[in-house]
């Protein structure tokens, strides 16, 4: 069976975004060769099926596909641009594909029936990249096979919080990582 593993940068105090959805804490993370070397080495050889909320599919979009990010970052680009992208979003009425961002799927809403037959079908697996919502409502369908978390040092002392509303659940920890900037990564299986 496919698996939907979760990949999203939090702060040390659990928000995913600030209270107004800014993620302009991001730039607090230095630039760290090995840190890079290793988001790069996983998109290239993951050939996941990337998952989007709304504001993450949007932020993505106004990015990758420009000559700028091409440019700076051709592996990333290819791998952003080419993979399957599904969305989720209740307000999105349509999704367009262009020449550098293609195989793109809407979905209006999350049902877990449809999300379990597309695990049991052959093919890539699934990563839920940012999109804190559908992380809290995947988490709380109990949909979510593995959880890697980006700690990024920084406290914003108030935001928006990865699990509020989601179910108590127990988690064995996979692996943990720290790197030179400061961000260490920890992967987590529910128990």
């Amino acid at each position: 069976m496919r698996k939907i593993s979760v990949f999203i940068h939090v702060t040390v105090d659990g928000f995913f975004a600030g209270p107004h959805d800014e993620i302009d804490w991001f730039k607090v993370i230095k630039k760290d060769d090995e840190y890079e070397v290793y988001t790069h080495e996983q998109s290239s050889r993951s050939g996941n099926t990337l998952i989007f909320g709304h504001t993450t599919y949007e932020m993505m979009k106004s990015y990758w596909p420009t000559p700028d990010a091409i440019k700076n970052d051709p592996g990333m680009a290819r791998v952003m641009n080419n993979s399957t992208k599904i969305v989720f979003s209740k307000t999105l009425r349509n999704v367009e594909e262009g020449p550098n961002w293609k195989n793109i799927k809407l979905f209006h809403e999350i049902k877990p029936e449809e999300i379990i037959k597309l695990k049991k079908q052959e093919g890539e697996d699934f990563t839920i990249l940012g999109s804190g919502s559908i992380v809290q409502q995947f988490a709380n369908l109990g949909l979510i096979d593995e959880y890697h978390f980006v700690v990024v040092p920084i406290i914003l002392g108030a935001g928006k919080s990865l699990f509020k509303d989601v179910k108590k659940m127990n988690l064995n920890l996979l692996g943990a990582r720290a790197f030179k900037n400061g961000i260490v990564l920890l992967k987590y299986r529910p128990a």
